[in-house]
């Protein structure tokens, strides 16, 4: 039988799953402190957390709202379930002395090596994120931070019609193609607007009065905190050209101080210090930091 050329190509169907207004998900709950943030603002929390230890810690440090149902503790790493076949475990790579490094990923976990600490394997169980997505719903807000597996998140929206009006995610500064690739899988799903946030200076965000998002909170960020989210972040939303031009500038700064590639002769400490200091004027970026991307739906309005 021959092929008939005009035959359309089927689109998949996309879920109708309710989006909540009061719900934000915290993927990459740690001690949780972003998820403190989110519940002192008055809404509700679904976290994600791999390390077991972990865990058990927020139970315990949250055992009011998880037991009044304001925050569910979901334990086990997000994955792609799919390349991974009907596996239900996965090994999780945590750092003895820094527990913000945990990670499945090898590479990830080789990169970090460097940074200090010893890693221990273990196993633990694959969270199935998608079916959370079904069972809990779309947040307002999404935020990811799981070192090298934040795609997986990214990825498993595009089986749902709603989206969330925000999300953050930690993006690479080793590689520029990575991070184009991640804002043009945000903007394939909806998101139009960006913004590149530098982690270093998230320690100083002042939350506005009268508040953006949820209830007004004086908080003090600390440093591996998430920060601001939404509509009370305070520099201005850019474009997807205007945000990868502004990353390749960022990408390019670091690897020319030596960030990616430690530079290991007599004096480099100095000589990374006065590239550093010369590179922030020329690119207005920080060639010493982590960056996070925040992403705005079209459209996107502010929570409760």
């Amino acid at each position: 039988m021959e092929n008939n050329p005009t035959e359309v190509k089927k689109v998949p169907t996309l879920e109708d799953v309710p989006k909540h207004g009061d719900l934000i998900y915290d993927v990459g709950l740690h001690k949780g402190e972003d998820t403190d943030f989110y519940l002192r603002k008055g809404f509700r929390v679904i976290a994600f957390e791999a390390d077991p230890d972990l865990a058990q810690l927020c139970r315990e440090r949250f055992k009011n709202f998880v037991d009044s149902g304001r925050l569910i503790i979901v334990e086990g790493a997000i994955f792609d379930q799919g390349s991974l076949g009907r596996k239900k475990t996965i090994k999780f790579f945590r750092n003895k002395k820094n527990s913000v490094l945990g990670t499945i990923c090898v590479e990830v976990a080789g990169r970090n090596a460097g940074l200090g600490g010893e890693f221990e394997a273990i196993e633990v169980e694959i969270i199935d994120f998608v079916a959370a997505l079904r069972k809990y719903g779309i947040p307002h807000y999404l935020k990811i931070d799981i070192e090298g597996a934040d795609i997986a998140c990214i990825d498993a929206l595009k089986q749902f019609r709603e989206r969330p009006d925000f999300l953050s995610m930690e993006s690479s500064f080793c590689d520029f193609s990575v991070v184009q690739y991640e804002i043009t899988k945000l903007r394939e799903l909806g998101y139009d607007s960006f913004q590149a946030i530098d982690q270093s200076a998230i320690p100083r965000q002042i939350a506005p009065k009268p508040p953006c998002e949820g209830q007004y909170v004086a908080q003090q960020f600390k440093e591996g905190c998430a920060g601001l989210f939404g509509l009370e972040l305070g520099a201005e939303w850019q474009t997807e050209q205007a945000i990868i031009h502004r990353y390749r500038r960022i990408c390019l700064a670091i690897q020319a101080m030596g960030k990616t590639k430690k530079w290991k002769f007599r004096g480099s400490n100095r000589l990374r210090n006065v590239t550093a200091k010369f590179l922030t004027l020329l690119t207005n970026s920080n060639p010493r930091g982590w960056y996070d991307t925040h992403a705005r739906y079209r459209g996107a309005i502010s929570g409760p």
